[in-house]
């Protein structure tokens, strides 16, 4: 079978949907019963993480051995591309959802809140930005940009060029270079990863800055800390796509699980520019 062929492959009967869909059953009913006080709720979350772990590990590995053993044609290919790209749309409109809070709460809300009939209610607050709000909280200090987080820019713009290098590795199969700028990416990544922990420490220890800071502290911990969740997932995808090119997967004309990986992480890059930006900057 060849990738040239006209046909669309579809899998047979696989049991992974289900099992996928019980642990998200058990993560999701695990933490209400968590928040709830139950002492089962851990461990029925721990159950969750488990299974679906294991359902990712088998699934993705059929579709490997699948890609692998030549059952993709161009049109899977292409309806890959096609659900990647709506993937990556909808994390776009994921971020600007929180994007759109920070703007509401900066531009619309706090300046609102400082208008002469809201000073009849609240007549010590400042309408400037970061606050935690009119409410009375915890005084806390802001996170500096010029320290670890352009600190981490860097590591994450450095971490786009050497995954760029790996690609460019790929298309002229050259495994060596392939190889070692890629496991470069994935340290890169993991190393802003260890910086962003040590900075949430600083905040919490050092900052006063936390969740419950008001508008300023949850719109700053949603936002880096969602980001950081989807480094994450970007560092464990590039692992899986290293350990896959030290196996000799993946050639020239045919290697879109890389390219994916490469746009998901692209992304994420593009991503924590705004956020140095919008959050930790301006």
């Amino acid at each position: 079978m060849t990738r040239s062929q006209p046909w669309y492959f579809l899998p047979g009967p696989a049991p992974w949907p289900v099992i996928g869909s019980t642990a998200l059953f058990l993560m999701a009913g695990g933490a209400a019963m968590w928040f709830n006080g139950v002492s089962s709720g851990p461990w029925t979350v721990l159950a969750g993480v488990l299974i679906m772990v294991y359902m990712m590990v088998r699934w993705f590995g059929q579709v490997i051995d699948e890609s692998e053993g030549g059952l993709y044609s161009r049109r899977v290919d292409l309806s890959f591309r096609w659900g990647m790209s709506w993937f990556i749309f909808s994390e776009v409109m994921f971020f600007a959802a929180f994007f759109g809070a920070l703007f509401y709460a900066r531009v619309l809300a706090v300046p609102d809140l400082g208008d002469l009939e809201q000073k009849l209610l609240w007549p010590d607050f400042s309408a400037s930005w970061p606050t935690a709000g009119p409410i009375a909280a915890d005084p806390f200090t802001p996170m500096a940009a010029w320290g670890i987080p352009a600190l981490n820019t860097l590591l994450l713009l450095s971490s786009g060029v050497t995954l760029t290098i790996a690609h460019w590795g790929l298309l002229q199969d050259r495994r060596g270079a392939l190889n070692l700028w890629l496991l470069l990416t994935i340290l890169l990544g993991a190393t802003f990863l260890g910086f962003q922990m040590y900075e949430y420490g600083h905040a919490y220890s050092e900052l006063n800055l936390k969740l419950s800071s008001g508008i300023y502290g949850s719109t700053f911990f949603m936002l880096t800390g969602f980001h950081g969740f989807h480094v994450t997932v970007g560092c464990i995808m590039l692992t899986t796509i290293w350990i896959r090119c030290l196996s000799g997967h993946f050639k020239p004309d045919h290697h879109f699980a890389f390219e994916g990986v490469a746009w998901y992480w692209h992304f994420v890059d593009v991503v924590w520019l705004l956020l140095f930006i919008f959050v930790y900057w301006i």
